[in-house]
C-alpha cells in the first residue's frame, strides 16, 4: 500500500498532536456532563415544576432538535472562520445555555436554555472530531479522533456523579446547581481552545501554505513525513504540490465556487463515489441511535426501576455504573482501533449489541407480566443493561465519529460531517422523545425489541456499505470509496476469513 511507504505511515503518536486532539475534545466532555446529569435532573425537575411525561420528554429531546441546527450551521461556519473559532464558538453558546437552565425560575426558562445548550452541542460533535482527523496522521487517526468520545463519555460519568452530589442539596438548589455548573469549564475551554494552532488542511484550503507549513511540523514526528503530507493536502487543495509560497491567491471566483458547489456535489449531483461516501456517513450515524442507546442512557433509571430498582438512591448508583461502563470500553475501543480496524470493530460491537437487546427485552416482558418481584429477571436486566453498553461503546459509538470524520474529501469534510452530524441528532431526538410514549404503546419490552430489528439491519448495512478506513490517508479515501476499490477489499476479507 503507498501510504505504508510515506513518513506518514509511522505508529508513534505525536504529543503536540494528541495535546492538540485533547484540548478540541474539551467541549464534548461539557456534551456528555449535559447528557448525563440531565437522566437524574429530571427526575427533580418533574418534583419542582410538576410537569407531565411528555414535557420532560420534550425536555430531553429537544436538545437534540436544536444540535440539528447547530451541526448543519457548524460544517459552514468552521469552512469560514476555521476549525479552531468554530469550537470557541460553541463553548460560548453552551455557556449561555447552562447559565439559562442553572437560573431557570420555570419549565419555560429551563427550555430555553436547553434549546441554546443544543445548539452549541450541534457545532461541538461536528467539529471536534473534525478538527482531531484534520491534524492526525492516518496511523493515529482514528485514536485522536475517538477522543470526543472518549470525552463524551467523562463527561456522562460526571453528570451521574454530579447527580449523586447534588442530589442532597435542596429541591430547588440541587438540580439547578446540576445543570448550570456546566457555564464554568465552557467558559474556560473557549479562551483555551484559541492557544491552540488552526487545522493545517483548513489553512491551505484558504491559501495560508506558510501558517499550515509550520503547524505540520510540529504535527509530525520529521520533516519527511511533513512534506509528503503537505503535498497530498495541496494537490487535493488544487494547489501546485511543489509551490512553497507563504500564501496562495485564490481568487473570488474561486472561493465562491469552492464554497457554493458544496451542497451541489453531496447532495444534488454527486459522484458515485461521493453518493457512496454520503451514504456510509449518514447510515452509520442513522443506526448509531436507531438502536437504542439514548433510551438506555438518558432513561436508564426508568429502565432499571421497571426492572425492580426502586429506591433512588440505589437508582442513581446503577446510573453511575453505566457511565463507568461506558468509559471504560470507549477508552479500550480508542487503543484498537487503528489495530483492528473500523469494519471489524463495528461488526462485533452491533452483534452483541443486538444479543444484550434481545436479553433486555425479554427480561422486561417477563416482569412486566410478572405480579411479584423476580430477582432472577432484575440481575439480568441489569447485566444486558452493562453488556449493552460495553459493546455500543468498543465498536458502534466511537467508530460513528472517527468514519464520518474521515472519508469526505477536503472540500466537502466539513459540511458531509454536518450533515451526518444532524441525521444523528434527528435519530437522537426521535428516540429520547419517543421512548416514553412507546414503551407505552408496546411496553418496555417491545420497544427493547424493536431496538433489537434496527441492529440486525445496522448488521447488514455495515457489511455491504462500509469499507475499511484504517491506515489510509484523508487524501486517499475517494480511492477507498470507488466501486472496484470496493469490491477488491470485500473479496480479501472474505479470503481471509476462509484462511
Amino acid at each position: 500500500m503507498e501510504s505504508e511507504i510515506r513518513g506518514e505511515s509511522r505508529t508513534r503518536l505525536n504529543k503536540y498532536a494528541c495535546a492538540c486532539a485533547i484540548v478540541g475534545s474539551m467541549i464534548s466532555i461539557i456534551f456528555g456532563y449535559d447528557t448525563g446529569v440531565m437522566s437524574g435532573a429530571m427526575i427533580f425537575i418533574k418534583e419542582e415544576f410538576e410537569v407531565k411525561e411528555t414535557q420532560l420528554e420534550v425536555l430531553a429531546g429537544i436538545l437534540n432538535l436544536c444540535a440539528l441546527v447547530g451541526s448543519l450551521c457548524a460544517g459552514r461556519t468552521s469552512d469560514y472562520i476555521g476549525r479552531r473559532y468554530t469550537i470557541a464558538l460553541a463553548s460560548l453558546i453552551f455557556m449561555l445555555g447552562s447559565i439559562l437552565m442553572g437560573y431557570s425560575p420555570n419549565y419555560n426558562v429551563l427550555l430555553l436554555g436547553r434549546c441554546t445548550a443544543g445548539v452549541g452541542v450541534g457545532f461541538a460533535l461536528m467539529i471536534a472530531p473534525v478538527y482531531a482527523a484534520e491534524i492526525s496522521s492516518p496511523k493515529t487517526r482514528g485514536f485522536l479522533s475517538s477522543l470526543p468520545e472518549i470525552g463524551i463519555s467523562i463527561g456522562i460519568l460526571l453528570g451521574y456523579i454530579s447527580n449523586n452530589l447534588f442530589a442532597k442539596l435542596t429541591l430547588k438548589l440541587g438540580w439547578r446547581m446540576m445543570l448550570g455548573i456546566a457555564a464554568i469549564p465552557s467558559l474556560m475551554l473557549a479562551i483555551g481552545i484559541l492557544k491552540m494552532p488552526e487545522s493545517p488542511r483548513w489553512l491551505i484550503m484558504k491559501g495560508r501554505i506558510g501558517e499550515a507549513k509550520k503547524i505540520m511540523y510540529k504535527v509530525c514526528d520529521d520533516e519527511e513525513e511533513a512534506q509528503q503530507r503537505l503535498k497530498d493536502i495541496k494537490r487535493a487543495a488544487g494547489i501546485n504540490e511543489d509551490c512553497n509560497d507563504d500564501v496562495v491567491q485564490i481568487s473570488s471566483s474561486g472561493q465562491k465556487a469552492q464554497t457554493s458547489g458544496v451542497w451541489k456535489e453531496l447532495l444534488l449531483k454527486p459522484t458515485p463515489t461521493v453518493r457512496r461516501m454520503l451514504i456510509a456517513g449518514v447510515g452509520i450515524h442513522f443506526f448509531e441511535h436507531a438502536t437504542g442507546t439514548e433510551a438506555v442512557i438518558l432513561y436508564g433509571p426508568r429502565i432499571f426501576k421497571k426492572a425492580g430498582v426502586t429506591a433512588r438512591k440505589k437508582l442513581l448508583l446503577a446510573t453511575v455504573g453505566v457511565g463507568l461502563t461506558k468509559l471504560v470500553f470507549i477508552t479500550l475501543s480508542t487503543f484498537i482501533i487503528d489495530r483492528v480496524g473500523r469494519r471489524k470493530l463495528l461488526l462485533t460491537s452491533i452483534a452483541g449489541m443486538i444479543v444484550a437487546l434481545t436479553g433486555l427485552a425479554t427480561c422486561l416482558t417477563v416482569v412486566e407480566h410478572s405480579d411479584k418481584k423476580l430477582i432472577w429477571a432484575l440481575v439480568m436486566s441489569l447485566i444486558f443493561v452493562y453488556t449493552f453498553i460495553m459493546f455500543f461503546n468498543v465498536g458502534l459509538c466511537p467508530v460513528c465519529w472517527v468514519y464520518s470524520a474521515e472519508i469526505f474529501p477536503m472540500k466537502l469534510r466539513a459540511v458531509g460531517a454536518s450533515i451526518s452530524v444532524a441525521v444523528n441528532r434527528m435519530m437522537n431526538a426521535t428516540v429520547s422523545m419517543t421512548f416514553l410514549s412507546l414503551s407505552d404503546a408496546i411496553t418496555i419490552g417491545g420497544a427493547f425489541y424493536l431496538y433489537a430489528g434496527m441492529a440486525v439491519v445496522a448488521l447488514f448495512f455495515v457489511y455491504f456499505c462500509l469499507p475499511e478506513t484504517k491506515g489510509r490517508s484523508l487524501e486517499e479515501m475517494e480511492d477507498v470509496f470507488t466501486k472496484p476499490a470496493i469490491a477488491k477489499n470485500s473479496k480479501k476479507e472474505v479470503e481471509l476469513a476462509g484462511s
